[in-house]
C-alpha cells in the first residue's frame, strides 16, 4: 500500500506529477486550479529537480510544452477553461507533430470568463478537437481525488504510447475538494533517448526535424491518414468505463466526472423507490465507450444523461444508441451542481409519469 494522505484534488494531481518523475511543468495561474502550480513551485524542484516555470501566458506555456515534449521529456501543464482555450493553437501543433504531453483542464463555468464554480462545458472542446484541423486528444475524466492522482501516470503512459497529447478533464469541485488519496512511490527522473526527439543529430544518423508545417497537400494528407489510424487504434484498445446494476436495469443513468457520483446516488434513491436503474460512467471521453451504450440500448426503456452543461456528451450517447432506445438529458449550467433528488425528480417526469 502506498502513502495515504488527505489532499485537495489539485494538490493530489501535483504530487502525483512529482512522483511520476515529470521533467517539466509550464503553466499560468487561473482559478480554480492555481494550487497546482503553487504546490509544484513549493515542492517539486527541491525534491526531484523538476523544472517548474510560471510562463507569461497560457500561449507561452503550451509552446514551452511543445519544446520540452520535442526533446522527449515528460512535460505537462494545467489550466482552467479560458486558459485552455488560449492553448488550442499550440495544442493542434503538438498533435500534428505527434508529441507526447499531459494537460489537465479544471473546468469552470462559462462561456466567457464566466465563474470560478465547477462545470463541464468544455466537453466538446476536449473530445472534438478544440483547435484547428483533424486531430484528437485522448481524454480521461476522473470522478474522485484518487483518480486525479492516478490519471497522471496513466496519462503519460498513454501519451508516450501513442505520441499524442492526453487531457485530464476535471472540474473546479474535484480540484478543490479534499479526499483520502493513496499516492504511488517516487519514480526517478530518467533520460530516455527517443529516436524522434530533437536532442541533437545522432552520429551517422539523419537530422531529426519536428514540425507541423507540410506545404505539399499529399504530404499533409499522409500525416492526417497516419493520425486517423492512430485514433482508430485508441478506439480499439483504450476504451475505459465503469458500470453498476446493468443486469436487471430497465433505465440507465449516465454521466462523467463528478456528476457521475451524483448520478450514482440518484440511481440508489431510485432503486429504493422500485425503479430498476443502472449506471454507466465513461472514463475515457475519447475514445468514447460506444459499444456498451449500443449493447444496453437493446434492452432498456431509456437512458438519462446528466451533465453540468447544456447537453454535450448526450450527443455521443445518442450516436452510440443509434435510435435503439430513448435518450433524454438533464443538466445544470453556470457552475450549478445538480442534486441526486432533482435528478430523480426529472427522471420521473421524463420517463415514469408519461408511461
Amino acid at each position: 500500500m502506498g502513502e495515504v494522505k488527505l489532499m485537495k484534488g489539485n494538490e493530489a494531481l501535483a504530487e502525483a506529477a512529482i512522483r511520476a518523475g515529470v521533467d517539466a511543468y509550464f503553466g499560468y495561474p487561473i482559478t480554480p486550479q492555481s494550487e497546482v502550480i503553487e504546490y509544484l513551485s513549493r515542492e517539486a524542484t527541491k525534491r526531484t529537480g523538476m523544472v517548474v516555470l510560471q510562463a507569461e501566458s497560457e500561449v507561452a506555456a503550451i509552446n514551452m510544452i511543445y519544446g520540452a515534449a520535442g526533446c522527449g521529456k515528460k512535460a505537462m501543464t494545467t489550466s482552467s477553461s479560458p486558459g485552455i482555450s488560449l492553448m488550442q493553437e499550440g495544442l493542434s501543433y503538438i498533435a500534428s507533430a505527434e508529441l507526447p504531453c499531459l494537460l489537465a483542464n479544471i473546468n469552470r463555468g462559462g462561456p466567457g470568463l464566466g465563474t470560478i464554480q465547477p462545470a463541464q462545458g468544455d466537453y466538446f472542446q476536449a473530445v472534438k478537437g478544440g483547435g484547428h484541423g483533424d486531430y484528437r486528444l485522448l481524454v480521461l475524466a476522473p470522478y474522485n481525488v484518487q483518480e486525479m492522482a492516478d490519471f497522471v501516470k496513466l496519462g503519460f503512459e498513454l501519451a508516450f504510447k501513442y505520441r499524442n497529447p492526453v487531457m485530464i478533464l476535471a472540474d473546479g469541485a474535484l480540484g478543490q475538494m479534499m479526499e483520502k488519496v493513496e499516492l504511488p512511490p517516487q519514480e526517478q527522473r530518467v533520460h530516455i533517448e527517443y529516436p524522434w526527439a530533437t536532442t541533437g543529430k545522432p552520429k551517422n544518423g539523419e537530422r531529426r526535424v519536428i514540425t507541423s508545417l507540410h506545404i505539399q497537400p499529399e504530404k499533409m494528407e499522409e500525416i492526417n491518414l497516419r493520425l486517423q489510424r492512430k485514433y482508430k487504434q485508441m478506439q480499439e484498445e483504450e476504451v475505459r468505463y465503469q458500470t453498476k446494476n446493468l443486469d436487471d436495469a430497465e433505465y440507465i443513468f449516465t454521466a462523467f466526472g463528478l456528476v457521475s457520483r451524483i448520478a450514482m446516488k440518484a440511481m440508489d434513491l431510485g432503486r429504493q423507490r422500485g425503479y430498476k436503474i443502472g449506471w454507466i460512467r465513461p472514463i475515457t471521453l475519447f475514445p468514447f465507450p460506444t459499444k456498451i451504450f449500443a449493447e444496453v440500448a437493446q434492452r432498456v426503456k431509456g437512458i438519462l444523461d446528466i451533465e453540468m452543461n447544456s447537453g454535450q456528451m448526450v450527443e455521443d450517447v445518442k450516436l452510440a444508441v443509434s435510435g435503439a432506445t430513448r435518450v433524454e438529458f438533464y443538466g445544470r449550467m453556470g457552475g450549478v451542481v445538480p442534486t441526486p433528488e432533482e435528478i430523480l425528480e426529472n427522471f420521473e417526469k421524463m420517463f415514469i409519469k408519461g408511461e
